[in-house]
């Protein structure tokens, strides 16, 4: 899902950003960040370096329309979800799980997202962008859950959305693209919206609180 081709004409100019920017991802996938200095893609892209810096004069610019043309492929493909008519909000929350949980099996998103994690924790302008990506990555499931449970609080729907969105990211490193768990992934997707659609559905602001218990006392402890 991430950078899907375009379909359709494009604005002058334009079909040189999208392959400096197609070209950009395409060695972070392969070669990490590291590799991916402004040089390296006016190579890779046959174009001189002075042409690539009128379109990018730098990487942290080439970096920050890279992450937000990912989001942008994502949100298109949540808002037709969140916005599907007739659809109960809590079959469009297991299909944004399944859409997501799906994606993290490619290679693509694979490598790309933990290759942005590890620049987060060194480089600040790279934490601020997927900082950025994230908020609007919740964005759409925040919407579905106000809708499911108007009763919780603005805070208790977002912290419900990064519980959910942290735990499908994890699942990464063990069941992404080539990872150790990644044929068993229908099994998760399919404990996961359960289990996502459960807790919505559930949980109480005391819960979250930690004002009640978050299970219910089983019978042997009654």
């Amino acid at each position: 899902m991430i950078m899907p081709e375009r379909e359709g004409g494009y604005l002058k100019g334009h079909e040189t950003r999208e392959l400096i920017l197609r070209t950009a991802l395409s060695i972070l996938i392969e070669e990490g960040y590291r590799a991916m200095s402004m040089r390296r893609v006016a190579a890779v892209c046959g174009m001189k370096f002075g042409n690539l810096t009128y379109h990018y004069r730098s990487r942290e610019n080439l970096v920050r329309e890279l992450t937000d043309a990912v989001i942008r492929a994502y949100e298109a493909e949540f808002e037709a979800i969140v916005h599907m008519p007739g659809v109960p909000p809590e079959e469009r929350l297991g299909r944004i799980c399944t859409l997501v949980l799906d994606d993290i099996r490619s290679k693509k998103t694979t490598r790309f997202f933990p290759e942005l994690w590890s620049l987060a924790n060194h480089d600040p302008f790279v934490l601020e962008r997927v900082q950025e990506l994230y908020v609007r990555a919740r964005a759409p499931l925040n919407d579905i859950i106000a809708e499911m449970r108007p009763d919780l609080g603005a805070q208790e729907r977002e912290i419900i959305a990064l519980f959910i969105s942290a735990s499908m990211e994890g699942m990464t490193v063990f069941a992404g693209h080539e990872k150790p768990f990644e044929p068993r992934m229908p099994e998760i997707e399919r404990i996961a919206v359960h289990s996502f659609c459960t807790l919505v559905r559930t949980i109480t602001t005391d819960q979250i609180k930690g004002l009640a218990p978050s299970v219910p006392d089983s019978p042997a402890s009654a």
